[in-house]
């Protein structure tokens, strides 16, 4: 409300009479639909056509974060809606705004991030003509958002906005697109006040709660079972599930692997838990996929860099899946026992069920045997500083509670394998999509809802150098956010394979040139660091995890490193290379 508007009110008052209610614009509308959301954080990048908004955004405040790219918006909401529970919220303009958002958007997609996306539009009476920053983002988007609209009526845009965020949040989390044409805008809506109308989507009605039949039948596998397995996905996160399945693997003494996404839903030290599975997984989480005859996948979705070659994958197991997402089940591996519903209540069912520890010592002793005999290892030739001795020093310094995120690569293998979570909720990364320049961003938006918690963002060199601009917000923002470059001057999971399936033949993913990144975090008025070896490291590290400011950390590590344990494309888990006793 504007300050001439608050002066009239004043002298009616005074004199005992009333001015009528100022009408609302479809800007204002769209700040108070946002408030009725409960939103508490935007991220965004002002342009033409949403300076309506920004306008009405300045006059009724929500917190807001200026990103230094559109890129860095949406990755910064992603790591905010994965750390926090709640979706998050991008604002960005029409045209280059907008498609600078699509790589955050399928990113988002990919890995169930609930997202709200607000997009400006040029004037409806201009869509179509190709007018200065137009695109077509409604039609860009469909196949990577879980629904888009574009607002055709101010009168419709509580509506819309209420929708998206339901859309967003419930079943399986994803991103909604609202793009929203300048004249909407501006349009004065009919009313004084803003009634939030009752959710009708008779064509949206996820199943959270499982068919208890089904549920049985897991039972009844389960007792039969000589050798379970529990494989947890990101959807026992999503659910706030982890305490249940801690509480059922104990009842049961079921062992548990995870996928990449799923880290964190049970403690990295838990004696039943066998690592990570897949193309970088452990020894001893792929063979028992490979052994059980019973896998019970619980919010996972049998990615190919999960499976490896499916033809071997799982070969002598009945196959349970329980997903919230009915598309999943099946789609890539065939299931036996079927359950769609929500991972909590999924597994609060099968609690309610008479199953006692079962008669599994032989294989739970055989899993431990391939934990012990072959463990996640490396030795340091060289000399040098490695990165996975790096990503143990974290550990040590942070107790394992850090919220850690990364970008996609050899960095985030190793970030995987060599730091174990105490916690749930505190490993953000690019699973599906595998998206460089992610890791930085995502850090910025873990840190703001999490204030109080330590953040480590782990990025390579290549990654970092795609959204570094970000580090303005760091001092803007008083976020005390830790980036540790793993610096080996190459593209290190594109040199590995290089090295691996192309004969050495390193085609463009050398960086031999590269800026000081001290002096560039300097620059950006934060403090800065190089480090070359363990000892320094380790001090450094020490000073750094006890300090409350941003710090960039550039660790100069082995070159020619490579992550292993690794399953080559086209094989299957059992035939891993790189394993060592």
């Amino acid at each position: 409300m504007s300050v001439n508007v608050n002066v009239k009110q004043q002298d009616a008052q005074k004199i005992g009479g009333e001015l009528p209610k100022a009408k609302l614009q479809g800007s204002d509308v769209f700040i108070q639909s946002l408030q009725n959301e409960g939103v508490d954080m935007i991220f965004g990048y002002p342009g033409g056509a949403v300076l309506p908004l920004y306008d009405a955004l300045y006059k009724n405040p929500i917190p807001h974060i200026l990103a230094r790219h559109e890129q860095g918006a949406i990755h910064a909401a992603e790591g905010y809606a994965r750390v926090s529970g709640k979706t998050g919220v991008v604002i960005a303009t029409s045209g280059p705004g907008a498609t600078n958002l699509v790589t955050g958007i399928a990113d988002a997609m990919m890995d169930s991030l609930p997202l709200v996306i607000f997009t400006g539009q040029v004037a409806s009476a201009v869509i179509g003509t190709d007018a200065f920053q137009e695109a077509d983002i409604v039609g860009i988007t469909q196949p990577i958002t879980k629904h888009n609209y574009q607002v055709k009526n101010v009168e419709d845009l509580p509506r819309i906005i209420h929708e998206a965020f339901h859309i967003a949040s419930t079943g399986r989390p994803g991103p909604v697109l609202v793009d929203i044409p300048k004249n909407i805008s501006n349009d004065v809506f009919p009313t004084a006040e803003i009634k939030v109308t009752e959710l009708n989507l008779p064509g949206y009605q996820p199943t959270t709660s499982p068919n208890f039949l089904q549920i049985q039948k897991v039972g009844q596998a389960l007792q039969r079972s000589q050798k379970p397995l529990i494989l947890a996905g990101a959807g026992v996160l999503h659910g706030k599930a982890s305490k249940e399945l801690v509480e059922f693997i104990e009842k049961t003494g079921v062992p548990v692997t995870n996928t990449l996404l799923g880290l964190g839903t049970i403690p990295g030290d838990h004696p039943q838990f066998l690592g990570m599975a897949g193309m970088h997984g452990t020894y001893s989480a792929n063979m028992a996929i490979c052994e059980a005859d019973l896998l019970i996948n619980i919010g996972a979705r049998f990615d190919d860099r999960l499976t490896g070659n499916l033809e071997h994958f799982a070969p002598n197991a009945t196959v349970v899946h329980i997903d919230i997402d009915p598309a999943e089940i099946g789609k890539n591996v065939d299931t036996a026992i079927p359950i769609v519903g929500d991972a909590k209540e999924a597994i609060q069912s099968l609690l309610k069920l008479e199953i006692q520890k079962l008669s599994i010592d032989s294989w739970t002793a055989s899993l431990a045997k391939m934990k012990s005999d072959y463990p996640l290892n490396y030795s340091n030739v060289s000399k040098k500083l490695l990165p996975q001795e790096v990503i143990e020093l974290v550990h040590r310094h942070t107790n394992g509670d850090a919220i850690v995120t990364t970008d996609v690569g050899q960095h985030q293998m190793w970030a995987a394998q060599f730091y174990r979570f105490n916690h749930p909720d505190n490993w953000v990364t690019s699973g599906g999509l595998g998206t460089m320049g992610f890791g930085f961003p995502a850090a910025i938006g873990a840190q703001i809802a999490k204030p109080n918690e330590t953040v480590v963002a782990f990025t390579g060199d290549g990654g970092f150098q795609m959204t570094l601009q970000e580090l303005s917000l760091l001092q803007e923002s008083q976020l005390p956010v830790k980036v540790i470059i793993l610096n080996n001057q190459c593209l290190g999971m594109v040199r590995q394979w290089q090295q691996t399936f192309y004969d050495e033949r390193y085609s463009e993913s050398l960086l031999p040139s590269q800026p000081d990144f001290v002096k560039l975090a300097e620059a950006y008025d934060i403090e800065g660091y190089k480090v070359e070896n363990y000892e320094d490291a380790d001090e450094l590290f020490k000073k750094v995890f006890a300090s409350n400011k941003p710090a960039l950390i550039d660790c100069r590590v082995e070159q020619m490193e490579n992550v292993y344990p690794m399953v080559a494309p086209g094989k299957g888990l059992h035939e891993m290379i790189g394993v060592k006793g």
